[in-house]
């Protein structure tokens, strides 16, 4: 027995001795540009100035796969702007529909906490020399958000919201149709679901929205503006030769055309006011510039030809357009007499419409598409596609009366924001702090 406790006492004192010499390794604290880089190994992470209430920001540049499904035949450099304030806070992801331009977005105000903005690829910097339009696909959008969402979440622990303005709001919704659980909150904005390549709701609403005297005015302007081709045509010349564009893509009088018969579209769209329409005794240089305030001459310059074509691509294969009512002006039309936005699609391409594409995420989002916050104006021309969630789904659609593609939480009523802050809340908990819009 005396044995058994001095081998006992031995064994216990030769662990102490043991014990006493081991020396614990340093806990390695990671600043929160090396927890980015341990995320994101192959990226390019450059910080850049912070601003508003994020007290860090990044551009991070990653190396994404053409395509998901194949990751081997090559990759194009995806642009991403993180903006931080705290792990545990709200995170804000923002799909772009086009190229991003780093800005504080409202909902971020709104929660005050993390941003992660995303440029579309093929647009914007995220644009390869030679686009493979085989790759410019939702679906591949899509799993460039879900993929970047997936590795964010391991650093980020707070909610996250989806939010986008037109084509980005319309991204919003087709990532929520494919991956519902990602976010807890969809919030897009002025966001249509188009049917077809020239959804003729356009149409109806342009012949529906405001007054008839209004409508009547648009009309007649555009036959003014085309019975004044030529000193039109001078004040062009003279203003993009100022500004140094060029117009071989289409010419000035194509240009021209094109903006006359868009000008009703964009005049809804963008909340024109009748009393501002030019009338037939205004001078050239009046009439050009409403038409460049309303729709923009430069629009169809060569820089922004070429800038837009994945997005006509895209709207011609999937998600659908609108198209051209030449009837108040059908007689006075010398160049363009069967127009289309084909005309401003990539040449020898395949563009041949998936119709079922949209349908499926309208049919998702209309019977399924549960904490999804809409905003609408009233006169904006896409508001004629917004889709209609059905009573049973768990949706709040907002529509600002004489509202446009504009509109903003900001622009409605303090009764309705508060609406729209007690539905957030709602979806989002109370451990999520909201704070009001001045």
């Amino acid at each position: 027995m005396k044995f058994y406790k001095s081998l006992f006492l031995f064994i216990s004192l030769s662990f102490t001795l043991v014990s006493c010499s081991v020396k614990l390794a340093p806990v390695e604290i990671l600043t929160f540009e090396q927890k980015l880089e341990n995320l994101f190994p192959t990226a390019e992470i450059t910080e850049m100035e912070a601003k508003d209430h994020f007290t860090k920001a990044f551009q991070i540049v990653l190396e994404q796969p053409l395509d998901h499904k194949n990751p081997s035949v090559g990759t194009f450099k995806h642009y991403v702007y993180l903006s931080h304030t705290d792990i545990k806070m709200p995170t804000v992801l923002i799909t772009e529909g086009y190229n991003a331009n780093p800005s504080t977005y409202e909902l971020s105000k709104i929660f005050k906490g993390n941003q992660v903005q995303v440029e579309y690829r093929f647009y914007g910097k995220s644009r390869p020399d030679t686009i493979p339009w085989q790759y410019l696909k939702n679906d591949q959008a899509i799993e460039d958000y879900h993929k970047l969402v997936t590795k964010l979440k391991r650093l980020y622990t707070g909610k996250w919201i989806s939010t986008g303005i037109s084509k980005g709001g319309e991204t919003v919704l087709i990532y929520k149709s494919k991956y519902p659980w990602d976010v807890e909150v969809a919030v897009p904005y002025v966001a249509p679901l188009i049917n077809g390549q020239e959804d003729k709701r356009t149409e109806d609403h342009i012949k529906a929205v405001g007054s008839d005297a209004c409508r009547a005015k648009i009309a007649e302007f555009q036959r003014i503006a085309l019975k004044n081709r030529d000193s039109i045509l001078g004040e062009i010349t003279s203003y993009t030769a100022a500004k140094n564009m060029s117009f071989t893509e289409l010419s000035v009088e194509e240009a021209l055309e094109y903006a006359v018969l868009e000008f009703p579209f964009s005049f809804w769209q963008w909340g024109g006011n009748c009393d501002d329409i030019p009338t037939e005794n205004a001078t050239a240089a009046a009439m050009f510039n409403y038409i460049n305030d309303i729709v923009g001459i430069s629009f169809y310059n060569d820089q922004t030809y070429t800038e837009l074509l994945p997005s006509y691509y895209q709207h011609l294969t999937e998600l659908g357009y609108y198209g051209f009512d030449t009837t108040p002006v059908k007689d006075l039309l010398k160049v363009v007499h069967e127009p289309t936005n084909r005309r401003f699609a990539p040449k020898n391409v395949d563009l041949t419409y998936n119709p079922n594409y949209i349908n499926e995420v309208r049919d998702f989002v209309e019977n399924k598409g549960n904490k999804i916050l809409y905003i609408y104006g009233e006169y904006d021309t896409w508001g004629a596609c917004a889709p209609n969630p059905k009573p049973h789904v768990n949706a709040l659609k907002m529509i600002l009366k004489e509202g446009s593609h504009k509109t903003r939480i900001a622009d409605f009523s303090k009764e309705d924001q508060k609406l729209i802050y007690d539905k957030l809340q709602n979806w989002l908990g109370y451990s999520v702090t909201i704070f009001p819009l001045d």
